[in-house]
């Protein structure tokens, strides 16, 4: 079942164990690599190990939170002490925020700065020197089209992926010479469960967003691990510093 597009590589996938870091995950073990990926839910990160491996993969399970230095620092040496290299990086933990100005206090700016941006920051400083021992990888960083545009009622989640968009470029520039592709993909509105959270499994704000891509449905998981893959492997090896829309549509408009 493996397509050989990661053949013999070692990757990791942040807040791998459900939605677009679960079917990453996935892909990536179908591509042939050998896969850790973390999250802070362990019976979950359990049960997509599990389904790894029915599909004849290698998988590993860490938690970790990667708003916290000590977390990151841990789950990459454990990707080091269980496979011995890193040559692949998916930054996918994320959370969402929404609500009115007046709603934007420190704690809710905090929470989602120190998990969508100094998570997706951290994580690469403590991956890229890894890759460099081995002569190079590729990054991809979980944005989304909210890193390009606005969006009324969500600027504390809005602002967290432009950093993202600008983290993936100026990191990109930074290692280039080293052979360390960074990228990014945004996601337009895909099924998971974040956008369960987000606008509700059914209602009035489910189906203005759906209405509102030109495809006129949301996209998968699976959709998103496709780009995510292709930017991972040699497909991609003269791109960096680009971030990859998959949104139906969305921002043709």
């Amino acid at each position: 079942m493996k397509n050989g597009k990661l053949n013999g590589k070692v990757a990791l996938v942040t807040g791998g164990t459900s939605g677009i870091g679960k079917a990453t995950a996935i892909a990536f073990a179908r591509a042939g690599a050998r896969v850790v990926l973390t999250g802070r839910r362990e019976k979950e990160g359990a049960q997509v190990v599990d389904e790894i491996r029915k599909l004849g993969g290698d998988a590993a399970f860490v938690r970790a939170d990667v708003a916290k230095d000590a977390d990151v620092k841990a789950m990459v040496d454990f990707t080091v002490g269980k496979y011995g290299r890193l040559d692949v990086a998916f930054n996918n933990a994320g959370v969402e925020w929404k609500g009115p100005l007046d709603q934007a206090t420190e704690a809710e700016y905090r929470r989602v700065f120190d998990i969508n941006v100094w998570g997706v920051l951290n994580s690469m400083r403590h991956e890229i020197p890894l890759m460099l021992k081995t002569g190079g990888g590729a990054i991809v960083n979980n944005s989304s089209v909210a890193g390009h545009v606005g969006l009324a009622g969500a600027s504390v989640y809005m602002a967290s992926k432009h950093a993202v968009e600008g983290l993936t470029k100026s990191i990109a520039l930074e290692f280039a010479k080293q052979h360390i592709r960074v990228n990014a993909v945004a996601p337009g509105v895909i099924a998971t469960d974040m956008l369960d959270r987000f606008a509700g499994k059914e209602g009035e704000i489910r189906d203005s967003l759906t209405s509102i891509i030109p495809v006129g449905r949301t996209g998968a998981g699976e959709e998103i691990a496709a780009a995510v893959l292709y930017l991972c492997s040699d497909d991609a090896k003269f791109t960096t510093g680009t971030s990859l829309v998959v949104d139906g549509g969305y921002l043709a408009q």
